[in-house]
């Protein structure tokens, strides 16, 4: 039986999450109703209540997976008892953008399509959810049941990181630094090697750069060891790194990227994701020596597949990036970890 009334983490204001109980989310027409089992949190979500970027009250969330147990009239393919991952934003798949694959830019991306509550905003840290039609018809993952469905909350996270490789354009063969093995730098790392490059896995952690060469780096080091850019040099023919990836937000790991990188190589920016973070890049070196500075942000439709595909066989690897679980009443103790980790700490899940 559904229960009339939930628990939630509810954002009242800046820096201020409370768990609160409020009504289960009704459902209507195209509609189901999801029952949360696992959802990761995400530092996109923390920065939201860190810096109160959105107005309160909402309920945020949204590497999550669960099982169905409402369905709304009208909604085809789909039964109580699925077990599914959802995905919060799909594109409208016929606009200006989606025609570029610029899926993240669509204005019916931008909706958010799932909520347990207030206004839209994930919803995944509350014990039931409910998904709009457009995720329903379109953003809903059916998850075998010889996967874990915390395992099936990372197919969110997973996709945005293929997609930023993707629009690095490597080669074969290429080498690229991976500055931060955190969660997000242990995916980068894993999808990097599936697509045939050779990741360095760079982290001031010894036991994260352990993890990274076991989960696929070609080797790992601490980048502000000399020892590690002779080495660079030496295995690139003294051309330097093919491309590199900032899976932390630092200025000075920016600098040291494109310091690293060879004429025409490419650095790719995943965790500046919060607008008005200003660094300084070396103009000449953009110009001069054609280096590229891009950015890569949220989901994209077309990888959806193979990243279900990654995920559900283990090929990327997720088990051994979870490191902690919450339940709903400690949430702000999983959010406090996440944005603090320590150095046994990586990815962090909400339980509800």
């Amino acid at each position: 039986m559904i229960p009339s009334d939930m628990k939630a983490a509810v954002y009242r204001g800046r820096g201020k999450v409370v768990v609160e109980t409020v009504p289960v989310p009704a459902i209507g027409t195209g509609e189901v109703l999801v029952r949360i089992a696992a959802c990761g949190v995400c530092h996109t979500d923390l920065k939201k209540v860190e810096y109160g970027l959105q107005a309160p009250p909402r309920i945020y969330g949204h590497e999550m997976a669960g099982t169905i147990v409402a369905i709304g009239k009208g909604v085809r393919g789909w039964k109580t008892g699925d077990r599914v991952a959802v995905f919060h934003h799909i594109p409208c798949g016929k606009c200006f953008y989606c025609d570029r694959a610029d899926y993240a830019q669509c204005p019916v991306y931008k909706k958010t399509g799932s909520t347990a509550g207030f206004e839209p905003a994930g919803g995944g840290f509350a014990q039931y959810l409910r998904v709009l039609p457009w995720i329903v018809k379109n953003g809903m993952v059916r998850v075998p049941r010889s996967v874990p469905l915390e395992h099936a909350s990372f197919l969110e996270p997973v996709n945005t990181c293929l997609k930023a490789v993707d629009r690095l354009k490597l080669r074969r063969g290429d080498l690229v630094p991976v500055f931060g093995q955190g969660p997000i730098g242990l995916l980068f790392t894993q999808l990097l090697k599936a697509r045939g490059a050779r990741p360095i896995g760079l982290d001031l952690i010894a036991s994260r750069r352990r993890l990274s060469a076991r989960l696929g780096a070609a080797w790992s080091a601490d980048p502000r060891s000399p020892a590690f850019e002779r080495r660079l040099r030496e295995e690139s023919g003294g051309r330097g790194a093919d491309g590199a990836v900032l899976a932390v937000p630092s200025e000075a790991a920016l600098k040291q990227a494109l310091s690293l990188l060879r004429p025409g190589g490419t650095v790719l920016l995943f965790a500046h994701t919060r607008k008005g973070e200003e660094v300084r890049v070396d103009a000449g070196a953009v110009c001069v020596d054609e280096k590229t500075v891009i950015g890569s942000y949220s989901s994209s439709i077309d990888v959806a597949d193979e990243v279900s595909k990654l995920v559900f066989s283990g090929r990327v690897n997720v088990k051994p990036l979870i490191t902690h679980r919450f339940p709903l009443e400690k949430v702000t103790e999983a959010f406090a970890l996440a944005s603090r980790p320590t150095p046994t700490s990586l990815k962090v899940l909400v339980m509800p």
